[in-house]
This record gives C-alpha cells, sequence and structure tokens, in this order.
C-alpha cells in the first residue's frame, strides 16, 4: 500500500526524530500525491537532495525510492535552486530538510532510475 505524501512525511520525521535527527518541512504540497524532494543536511555546509526517481516513485514492495540529484553533496544554494527550477513544473511538490551528518537518513535510493 502506498501512503499519500502527507502521511509518509509525517511518518518520515517522527522516524527521524526517534533516531535523534531534526527533520522539517521546507515546502508544503498536495497532501495526497505530491513529489517529495528531500534535503540532507550534512551539518558541514553541504547538502545531498533527494529527488523522486523518473517513472514509479515506489519499488515493488512499497517503499518509497529516491535517486540522488547531484553526484556529490553541494551548498544550499546549489539545491534549493534546483528545487525551485522543479517547483516551475509541480507547484505541488514537498520539500523536507533532514540532519544526518554520515548518511541519507535511512532512505532507500536507487543509484538506476531505470531499476
Amino acid at each position: 500500500m502506498r501512503l499519500k505524501s502527507r502521511i509518509w512525511i509525517d511518518a518520515q520525521l517522527r522516524r527521524c526524530l526517534e533516531r535523534g535527527q531534526f527533520g522539517a518541512v521546507i515546502d508544503h504540497g498536495a497532501d495526497d500525491a505530491g513529489a517529495v524532494y528531500i534535503y540532507i543536511n550534512h551539518l558541514d555546509k553541504t547538502f545531498d537532495l533527494l529527488a523522486p526517481p523518473p517513472g514509479p516513485s515506489h519499488d515493488d514492495e512499497g517503499t518509497r525510492i529516491f535517486v540522488k540529484a547531484f553526484a556529490a553533496p553541494v551548498s544550499w544554494n546549489e539545491a534549493s535552486a534546483f528545487v525551485a527550477k522543479q517547483k516551475k513544473f509541480d507547484s505541488d511538490l514537498w520539500a523536507i530538510e533532514i540532519e544526518d551528518r554520515t548518511g541519507l537518513a535511512g532512505l532507500k535510493i536507487i543509484s538506476d532510475p531505470g531499476k
């Protein structure tokens, strides 16, 4: 079963708190099916930006999947410019920020968007 964007985000932010990570909504999108972008703040002024993959946003088990928007961490300005550009085409998108010094907040990242 696939969760609505709002429910998934609320649950993800709760999981972050349980792990001692801070997370917050940056842009509130459509509650039912807005695309989700995640800024991973590494607390060293660099960010990974996770974006929905081209095609399905969930794997066969129903887990939400992401791709890295950039090969390596970037500055806030670069990441937010990317999201602003996407928002011109999809005003319903969500953006959240999660602080994680060493990882990607336990999210499923696919390296090959074709998978």
